[in-house]
């Protein structure tokens, strides 16, 4: 059991710094705006040889009504209730704040032992506001950069107590637990499927995850925008490890011209990428734009499993035509993948939100099925009989074998006498052929020709 570490603060001390500093890598967007980190973000990080799972929060606020603030303040409520620990980070060079003040107070009355650490400190600008921080009341300052990683052994040494504590609250929680059995192996672990929300600005992301995981994990609203990170959340259903990862809207490029928006869609095509399944959400009323569709191409052309979610879809009036325009753009846009699991929903109220995971389940499945080699050539003889190559410098081009090179998505490896001279429409035929057989149904498939002779029979 790792030691949970919440990092907190008003805007701008340098918090995301750390957090990436303590993580190992760049996970949090770090910028010079105050107020960048919105929702709480969680990852593994270690300090020596101590592991520890860190609780990045937003700034301070001082709001307690219904706006984005007080909305932000409540995770950072919630960051507190869950750590183990506190670290409360002031920014050294700019001095003790009215803030600062007024929430060192606030976390003094909290149950959970707090460490000062003073950022920014490197050279000698940073020595006022260090001296200046004992007037906190959170005892000893640590003089730190999260920057530069100055300090770390100081922290470690802070942090050490608390780890060996948290450990000795874990054995003997252990020992007293007599259904535990060290060599069960009912719970082998099987991987996690790392799935990313993805859509346009204010279509549901959050709310949709935070209605999936059953508790206001992220912060939503009605504003456009409010995620910038991507926030992934841990979670399980039927015993099947899940990491859900919230990403921050995506706009037409064009249109973009913030740099914190600029930095956050990175993160999302990052997400995008690192992920096995993409749910692109879609606002009902507004069904797949121009976005929609660059969003979903790229998603096709990385190679992961696409599912569609239409949400807000209590609010659509005429159903059935909206699910019409809505596969006749697929057909039409996106042909070279059918058969995209479509799921319509509503994340406000719930209302089928309980079947997208088990269609990213089914779909996952197909994703990483395995066609016998035999079967595969088998099929093969028979469609090339039934509709045979084109001529390419006036000769028949001859496939003489297939087989499936890896899943994830299937990739299938053709040996002709021509090499790439066959053409795109033929591939095209294949890759429809090969969905329709042997049922592959939602998925990218991949078919690429090699010039040769069958590599696994001698010549």
């Amino acid at each position: 059991m790792s030691l949970t570490v919440a990092i907190l603060g008003r805007p701008n001390v340098g918090k995301s710094t750390l957090f990436n500093r303590l993580a190992g890598k760049r996970l949090a967007i770090v910028d010079d705006t105050p107020g960048v980190t919105r929702d709480r973000r969680v990852a593994a990080g270690r300090v020596g040889d101590l592991d520890i799972e860190i609780i990045d929060t937003a700034g301070f606020e001082d709001a307690h009504d219904d706006s984005l603030e007080a909305r932000m303040r409540e995770q950072t409520d919630r960051a507190v209730e869950e750590a183990d620990v506190a670290l409360f980070l002031i920014d050294a060079r700019a001095g003790i704040t009215p803030l600062d003040n007024y929430f060192s107070q606030w976390i003094r009355t909290q149950d959970i032992p707090v460490i000062l650490v003073a950022n920014k400190c490197e050279g000698k600008a940073g020595d006022p506001g260090l001296y200046e921080s004992y007037g906190l009341g959170l005892g000893d300052p640590i003089p730190f950069s999260a920057e530069h990683g100055d300090g770390l052994a100081d922290l470690y040494q802070a942090l050490l107590p608390f780890a060996e504590q948290e450990e000795e609250d874990a054995a003997s929680q252990i020992s007293e637990d007599i259904s535990f059995d060290p060599d069960s192996d009912e719970d082998d672990f099987v991987g996690t499927i790392q799935m990313a929300i993805v859509g346009r600005p204010n279509v549901g992301k959050s709310t949709l995850v935070n209605r999936i995981v059953g508790e206001d994990r992220l912060l939503t609203g009605p504003e456009a925008g409010i995620t910038r990170d991507s926030i992934a959340v841990e979670w399980e259903h039927d015993g099947r490890s899940i990491k859900l990862i919230d990403t921050a809207g995506l706009r037409r490029r064009s249109k973009v011209q913030d740099k914190v928006e600029g930095l956050s869609a990175t993160d999302s095509y990052r997400a995008i990428q690192y992920a096995q399944i993409v749910v692109l959400v879609l606002d009902g009323n507004l069904m797949l734009e121009k976005q929609d569709l660059t969003i979903a191409r790229q998603v096709i052309e990385e190679g992961r499993v696409l599912m569609i979610a239409v949400n807000k879809w209590d609010a659509v009036k005429d159903r059935k035509q909206a699910l019409q325009d809505l596969d006749d753009r697929l057909q039409t846009s996106l042909p070279q993948v059918r058969g995209i699991p479509i799921i319509t929903l509503s994340a406000l109220t719930g209302k089928n939100t309980d079947k997208l995971i088990p269609a990213a389940f089914k779909i996952f499945e197909i994703w990483n099925r395995r066609i016998p080699t035999g079967k595969l050539n088998q099929w093969l003889e028979m469609m090339t009989e039934r509709h045979p190559p084109p001529m390419s410098s006036g000769r028949r081009i001859r496939i003489r074998y297939m087989t499936q090179a890896k899943t994830r998505p299937p990739t299938f490896v053709i040996f002709s006498s021509k090499g790439n001279a066959l053409p795109e429409a033929y591939r095209r035929f294949l890759v429809n052929g090969i969905r329709e057989d042997f049922d592959l149904p939602g998925v990218p498939i991949r078919v690429l020709v090699r010039k040769g002779n069958n590599p696994y029979v001698d010549s």
